[in-house]
């Protein structure tokens, strides 16, 4: 299957709030899904109806001890076999499901799914036809797709940047701001036979942890400008240390984006998945402003 994802930037598009809303990043891969029922071969036409015909079929049943009814629902699982007693190329399919390939984590709701799937019994594939196509169930290509993509990590930058290495200001308040292909909200889909699934991962804010300071973030950030810096902004470190004693005079921040997850499924499926939580570190230089303090004196 091909799986797409496009998103959302969260990078600031230099107004006031955050979050420019343009289309940034995107992606398409292939991908496999197992599916959790599908259509097993089984023996040829001729092989059934001798099966059926010499009664092994019954005596295969009858540990069951319900001798009356054994020929007719073998006959119902097997319509019209004796149409292919001849054939000896075409092949019988047996539906089948299995939990390991199920992604929920309801019984129910997988027993529901397999008594659907194997209500209508067997089908007969002539010779040189496809077997009948299986059925992914919603959450199960929703999350093989969600496991397919991968989403970039966040990009940021700051101010104030002061000389030559844009250097931020010891004590002072450093407004960051999301940049580039951040994404605030991303759309994948993928198809698997009849059913499509979409999912969305949205998130509300960066999350950054400075060594030798603090942050706060409530938004993904808005970049400084004079008309801005009257309103505020919803993201900023201030930093207690200069970059003096990391190597390369740079001081590390972490980044880390956190996305909740929802999905919904042609088939009626929908729900939520675990929280994704993208990680990256960067650097920002960090200068302190030395000062010096002049004894006072009563000379002119």
């Amino acid at each position: 299957m091909t799986v797409t994802a496009t998103s959302t930037s969260a990078a600031a598009d230099g107004s006031a709030g955050s979050g420019g809303g343009a289309s940034a990043w995107s992606q398409s891969v292939t991908a496999t899904v197992h599916p959790v029922c599908w259509y097993e071969r089984d023996r040829t036409g001729a092989e059934v109806a001798q099966w059926i015909d010499s009664r092994q079929a019954e005596e295969k049943y009858s540990v069951h001890g319900n001798w009356g009814g054994i020929r007719s629902y073998i006959e119902s699982e097997y319509p019209d076999y004796d149409s292919y007693a001849d054939d000896e190329e075409g092949y019988w399919y047996r539906p089948w499901c299995d939990w390991k390939y199920y992604n929920g984590d309801d019984p129910m709701e997988y027993q529901k799914l397999f008594g659907q799937f194997t209500s209508n019994g067997p089908v007969y594939v002539p010779a040189g036809e496809s077997a009948p196509a299986p059925e992914v169930d919603g959450a199960t290509l929703a999350q093989a797709a969600w496991d397919a993509v991968t989403i970039p990590t966040a990009t940021i930058s700051y101010n104030p940047m002061v000389g030559d290495v844009g250097a931020t200001i010891v004590g002072m308040d450093t407004w960051v701001w999301a940049t580039g292909d951040t994404p605030k909200e991303v759309e994948v889909t993928a198809t698997a036979g009849s059913t499509t699934a979409t999912i969305t991962p949205t998130a509300s804010m960066l999350t950054l942890q400075p060594k030798d300071g603090t942050a706060k973030c409530t938004g993904f950030g808005i970049p400084w400008t004079e008309e801005n810096d009257a309103k505020g902004t919803d993201c900023k470190i201030v930093f207690n240390r200069s970059s003096a004693h990391f190597k390369d005079g740079v001081t590390p921040v972490d980044i880390k984006v956190s996305y909740a997850i929802t999905y919904t499924a042609t088939d009626g499926a929908s729900g939520s998945m675990d929280t994704h939580t993208t990680s990256t570190t960067t650097t920002i230089p960090v200068a302190e402003i030395q000062t010096i303090i002049v004894q006072p004196t009563d000379e002119p």
